[in-house]
């Protein structure tokens, strides 16, 4: 008897963190996406800061698209700062597009692990799906949307501030980052990390961080991260 009642409640439990996109059903593989997954169904603004295969985009990016498939928001906006490594896209050839577009590599990936290519250019060519530089959020009030915000320990101040005070009615705002991976001029100082310290406690914001723990890529990535933790 004792052991159906456990089954059932690790059922429930599993049942409330599953996500369903329109090609695959997500679960959470640590105690950290648990929370982070629990975090983006509660709050308006969730800042999650984790090591590299965390699972902090992708998991952002398939609650969105849950959303966006259960018509809770009417567009999903994915954005991340369009200078990093060093380069920068004025010295890009290209198009506009053509020179962002290396930049947002990392989440047409993760559209298209959740979605039939087919679905992915017919939400980009509607609009429903919105993939774009930061800087082209400026100006703007987005409404009933979920927002992404990734790499966002490459924003500055100015950005960051930006960008959060464009959260309209109805919207939902998830900033990701690694903070040991700011690829920012040196001495210039992240909007990230100011944006934690600033908004740390107010109800609605939540900050998390995931750890070594949570990465789910290769197993000998979080080897990697330990021993470059050790320098």
């Amino acid at each position: 008897m004792n052991k159906s009642v456990d089954i059932n409640k690790e059922i429930s439990a599993l049942e409330k963190h599953r996500i369903n996109t329109w090609k695959k059903t997500i679960i959470p593989k640590t105690d950290g996406h648990k929370s982070y997954l629990s975090s983006l169904n509660i709050n308006d603004v969730v800042f999650c800061i984790g090591p590299a295969g965390s699972g902090k985009t992708y998991l952002a990016v398939a609650n969105a698209i849950n959303c966006l498939k259960n018509r809770k928001v009417e567009k999903v906006i994915l954005s991340r700062p369009a200078v990093e490594a060093g380069e920068k896209i004025g010295f890009l050839p290209g198009d506009i597009k053509d020179k962002v577009d290396p930049y947002l590599r990392p989440i047409y990936d993760a559209l298209h692990d959740m979605m039939p290519a087919e679905k992915v250019e017919k939400k980009l060519l509607s609009g429903e799906i919105e993939i774009a530089p930061l800087a082209f959020m400026r100006g703007r009030t987005l409404k009933n949307s979920y927002i992404i915000i990734d790499e966002a320990q490459n924003t500055s101040p100015i950005q960051m501030k930006m960008v959060l005070t464009r959260l309209g009615e109805g919207s939902k705002m998830v900033v990701t980052g690694d903070l040991t991976q700011v690829d920012l001029p040196k001495g210039q100082q992240s909007g990230l990390t100011e944006a934690v310290k600033i908004l740390n406690g107010i109800k609605g914001i939540d900050i998390l961080k995931l750890d070594v723990v949570d990465i789910v890529r290769h197993s000998i990535v979080s080897k990697i991260i330990k021993a470059y933790e050790k320098l």
